[in-house]
């Protein structure tokens, strides 16, 4: 287990906590989709960890658009839609050139729009329920509080993490 995932495993994320406590701005965002987590951090130490679910087909980077897959590597959180299918959304940078240069290698298209969200409000699953799949098309979902605490913890422009 990394050092990480240890200092995850300590931070309270219950419903309670990240509702009742601003957590204040954070400086980095790092997703481990192996272990489904999404955590905020500040100054090298986690704040909150969430649980996420993402595509149909989450192991391996992103190559193009429709492979179910989410990206891996270091993005931006480039902006916020709060009109969004999906409750709310905040924007991950990808692909970024180097994505963009492999898939044109590749002669395929590497898609976008990659975000992170809230909760399908068509879904007949609880999200408790829906946090156990991996529901999105390549996307980082996590539950409609933890987004809300998420919009109001970062600028534009905070970094991402993505690992495998």
């Amino acid at each position: 287990m990394s050092q990480l995932s240890v200092a995850a495993s300590s931070i309270q994320n219950s419903p309670h906590s990240a509702s009742q406590s601003s957590i204040g701005k954070v400086d980095l965002v790092v997703v481990n989709k192996s272990d489904t987590s999404m955590l905020l951090m500040r100054n090298g130490k986690v704040l909150r960890r969430y649980k996420i679910a993402m595509g149909d087909r989450p192991v391996g980077h992103k190559l193009q658009e429709g492979d179910q897959r989410t990206p891996e590597g270091r993005y931006i959180l480039d902006y916020k839609k709060s009109d969004s299918a999906y409750y709310r959304a905040i924007h991950i940078s990808y692909p970024n050139e180097e994505d963009k240069l492999r898939a044109d290698a590749l002669g395929i298209d590497p898609g976008g729009q990659i975000m992170i969200h809230g909760q399908n409000p068509n879904s007949t699953l609880t999200p408790d329920e829906a946090q156990k799949l991996n529901w999105t098309d390549g996307c980082i979902a996590i539950k409609n509080h933890e987004i809300d605490e998420l919009w109001q913890a970062i600028d534009t422009g905070t970094p991402i993490e993505i690992w495998p």
